[in-house]
């Protein structure tokens, strides 16, 4: 390790020039060109930016959480970010009790990916309702698009109140869009574009960064904690594409008998059971293949086609692919049966189902969302 410690200005990550696989690895060259500079991506930030390329690195629970007993020590207003289109995976539940009475937001980020039928206003109603639920009073519910600066507007205007008088820590699980949220903060208050590392990919923000907004207060981002309830965590970078949209959802509608069963690709599927012919809308992203078949023959085709028909998993990821196990459920109208990280499904009647799904990804039964 250096004498002097530097750090990255993509993950905030501390430098370092002898562990490859460890976070703020950085070769000795790069490192000397990095303080004649006077600034450091670490290798891995580097090779994110450049070619879309991640390396993989656990974030412990541990870490994250303590971090947010950080903020509980400071005079802090908290930004917690969730993604709409996996509220229940992301939204942290404890957070009143970690920052223990700091004042505090939620801002329901992807809007963009809703179907552009969704009415805003009614789903800022719904997510409040959800997040109630959830145990958790937010002073403000703002719904916004973190890739589309023109949607940041009310978010702007409490930073510039609330910075006078808090440091503001934006905190989030991984892959909500936090980073990206920053990076267009930091635009928008004159720094450079994308100095916060971003991508698609879990894990991203290392340590907590600081960027100062007046002499005495700044907004800090935190590092995200990693789910391993998300169904995207079983699966390599390339199929986590598949997985989470980034264009408007598309719903897809089947008119099932009972009897009949839908892939989530190779994820999980889902069996009608019982009941009369039903519409099923499915809230998936578009590149993601839903096939339909008779439940007697699903778990044949699930054997055979796993990793090719059914993907992802792509081949090479089956063998490492977790057991499904099957969760019998009743829904009713006007309900969602929800897969973490893979979106959503309504009915129009009720109906008696059983899903096969690995047995840590998180599944949950709420209030219709659309």
């Amino acid at each position: 390790m250096t004498e002097e410690q530097y750090q990255c200005i993509g993950c905030g990550a501390e430098i370092q020039v002898e562990e490859p696989e460890e976070k703020g690895y950085l070769p000795l060259s790069a490192f000397e060109k990095g303080k004649e500079k006077g600034e450091f991506y670490c290798q891995r930030c580097f090779r994110l930016r450049h070619y879309n390329e991640l390396q993989d690195l656990d974030i412990s629970e541990e870490l994250f959480l303590d971090r947010l007993n950080l903020i509980a020590e400071d005079d802090a207003f908290v930004i917690q970010v969730i993604d709409l289109f996996d509220i229940e995976g992301t939204v942290i539940s404890g957070l009143e009790r970690f920052i223990q009475g700091q004042p505090y937001i939620v801002v329901g980020n992807k809007l963009d990916i809703l179907p552009k039928s969704v009415k805003e206003n009614r789903i800022r109603h719904w997510l409040k309702e959800q997040l109630y639920i959830n145990g958790l009073h937010p002073e403000e519910v703002i719904l916004l698009s973190a890739t589309k600066q023109s949607t940041l507007e009310t978010l702007i205007s409490i930073i510039e109140k609330e910075i006078h008088h808090h440091n503001i820590y934006i905190v989030g699980v991984t892959n909500v869009g936090k980073s990206t949220l920053i990076n267009q903060l930091i635009q928008y208050y004159g720094g450079e574009a994308n100095i916060i590392t971003t991508s698609n990919f879990p894990g991203t923000t290392l340590d907590l960064i600081e960027i100062p907004l007046t002499d005495n207060n700044s907004i800090i981002d935190t590092p995200g904690i990693i789910r391993q309830s998300q169904a995207a965590h079983l699966v390599s970078r390339q199929s986590m594409q598949k997985l989470l949209p980034t264009k408007p959802i598309k719903p897809r509608t089947f008119q099932l008998n009972s009897n009949q069963s839908i892939f989530f690709g190779g994820m999980a599927w889902l069996d009608f059971v019982k009941g009369d012919k039903t519409a099923f809308t499915f809230y998936v992203n578009n590149d993601l293949y839903l096939h339909r078949t008779k439940t007697e023959n699903a778990e044949n085709i699930y054997q055979e086609h796993i990793g090719e028909l059914l993907s992802p998993p792509m081949k090479h990821e089956v063998d490492d692919y977790p057991e499904l196990t099957s969760i019998d459920i009743q829904l009713n109208a006007e309900q969602d049966l929800v897969i973490s990280s893979l979106g959503w499904v309504t009915v129009n009647k009720s109906v008696q189902l059983r899903l096969h799904l690995p047995k840590r990804v998180h599944y949950s039964i709420r209030q219709q969302m659309i």
